[in-house]
């Protein structure tokens, strides 16, 4: 690495040149479709099979189709700004590297930082959502398992670990250090499945939808539909994750901006053929609060189908686990790579993986799963992934306006409309987050400020003068 002056920004402000790495380490070999897939595994899982029939049944009616369609269009905004980041700056680390570029060093730290614990309590979370189909399915073959492997302790009697969640992080965890390829190609091969698996569920269940049970289509007005949206918001994201596989990536430049657009149009086209024939086939105000799907095929005697239904959501939701394993894996190796936390992490194996981190958010996401029940793991997500939704839509403005001859192979159109539409709208969304999520938030953020002064600012290598900090867009124009 070539020594260079500081340039003219320095402190916890100081922009990090795009062009600083080019030695990644990492393995381009994943195409667009395998970007998608990865887009799509996050996007696709829990949302659909969990949430449509809850919030229909509490908050939209069969209007949860436009509550779908709303959080989309929300999610939309930030998701063009991340199509224009990628094919602008394909690098690992999706929030954090482009907050670090454009905005400056402390404000990607804080975003990396905070998207750690966010992608790794998903990753919890979504692996308890899996354990209770995988228990719910062996219970239906008659199996009878020990009590003690069932859940965390005081998610019921005589509960002890989550075995089947801690298996399965850790299972994810494995996969990934593979290497990028092998586990890429396994998981497209999944997401289709799981997409076949949404298409078989729409096209039996419009068999079964009746017309009266669209009607009243909007029963708790605009105010529901609105409620709805902000519920389900948290099923319309998950290209953030994919766009952290930036450096594995072939022609990321150009693959990045439209696998970020793709998947989000593939899952709100699902999203919303699917909600519809859901609330078609049973009324709303008798759906089930879990298991919608599953129970409503039931509920019109295709108990069989009811069974594949409940292995789609399995292998939906096993996808999304790997999206954001590989998301904080990602994340913690580019933060390590500039030097803000030990280099030791941004080491790879010999199948070009970020070994260390990926067993560090694997074993993590295992304790918290196993031991930890889902309401509690759930209040650590959401808050971080908004934020940086706003540091992208900010940073996206500013660069825009600062540098606006820079090579983009992606614009964010009707600038800077759109990106103020994903500020605003992400905003008011941690507006209705719970006061303990952001106690929880403020206590992370702190401990992040202290690693930060005590490690960070200090062996940063933008910091100790091994790359420009004073025009990052010049490397860009060359």
């Amino acid at each position: 690495m070539t020594q260079v002056s500081s340039g003219r920004t320095t402190g916890v402000f100081r922009r990090k040149p795009i062009e600083q790495q080019t030695d990644a380490g990492l393995e381009r070999s994943i195409g667009l479709w395998q970007l998608t897939a990865i887009g799509l595994g996050a996007i696709i899982g829990a949302g659909i099979f969990a949430l449509a029939g809850p919030v229909a049944k509490a908050d939209a009616g069969p209007a949860v189709s436009l509550s779908f369609v709303l959080a989309g269009l929300a999610s939309a905004c930030a998701a063009l700004s991340y199509a224009e980041f990628g094919g602008l700056i394909p690098q690992a680390g999706s929030a954090y590297t482009y907050g670090y570029a454009v905005l400056g060093e402390v404000v990607g730290w804080f975003i990396g930082w905070d998207l750690l614990l966010e992608y790794t309590a998903i990753v919890a979370v979504v692996a308890i959502g899996v354990s209770q189909y995988v228990i719910f399915l062996v219970d239906s073959v008659g199996l009878d398992l020990p009590t003690w492997m069932l859940g965390a302790p005081g998610s019921g009697d005589g509960h002890r670990v989550d075995l089947f969640a801690v298996l399965l992080c850790l299972g994810v965890a494995w996969l990934l250090n593979r290497g990028i390829r092998t586990s890429a190609k396994v998981e497209t091969y999944l997401v289709f499945v799981k997409l076949a698996i949404v298409v078989a569920v729409v096209a039996v269940g419009v068999f079964y939808v009746r017309a009266d049970n669209l009607a009243p289509y909007v029963p708790f007005g605009f105010s529901g539909v609105a409620t709805g949206a902000a519920t389900v918001f948290f099923a319309v994201f998950g290209y953030d994750a994919m766009s952290t596989a930036a450096e594995e990536s072939k022609e990321a430049e150009r693959n990045l901006p439209k696998a970020i657009v793709l998947s989000l149009a593939i899952a709100m086209v699902l999203y919303l053929l699917a909600a519809t024939v859901l609330t078609g086939m049973v009324e709303y105000t008798d759906l089930s609060e879990t298991a919608a799907f599953a129970a409503a095929f039931d509920a019109v005697g295709r108990p069989e189908f009811a069974k594949v239904v409940a292995v789609g959501a399995i292998i939906g939701i096993v996808t999304v686990l790997f999206s954001f394993t590989l998301g904080a894996s990602r994340i913690w190796y580019s933060i390590s790579r500039d030097g803000l936390l030990p280099a030791w992490f941004a080491e790879t194996n010999r199948h070009a993986s970020p070994h260390r981190p990926v067993w560090v958010v694997g074993g993590v996401s295992a304790a918290i799963a196993g031991f930890v029940s889902i309401g509690t793991a759930a209040e650590l997500t959401n808050i971080g992934i908004l934020l940086a939704f706003v540091v992208v839509c900010g940073a996206v403005i500013v660069l825009r306006y600062r540098s606006p001859d820079l090579p983009r192979t992606f614009r964010v159109p009707l600038m800077p409309v759109v990106p103020l539409l994903g500020i605003g709208f992400s905003l008011w969304l941690t507006s209705q987050l719970m006061w303990q999520t952001w106690a929880r938030f403020a206590v992370w953020f702190v401990l992040g400020a202290v690693v930060y002064a005590a490690y960070g600012y200090r062996h940063s290598r933008l910091g100790r003068g091994e790359a420009v900090s004073g025009d990052p867009e010049a490397e860009l124009r060359g």
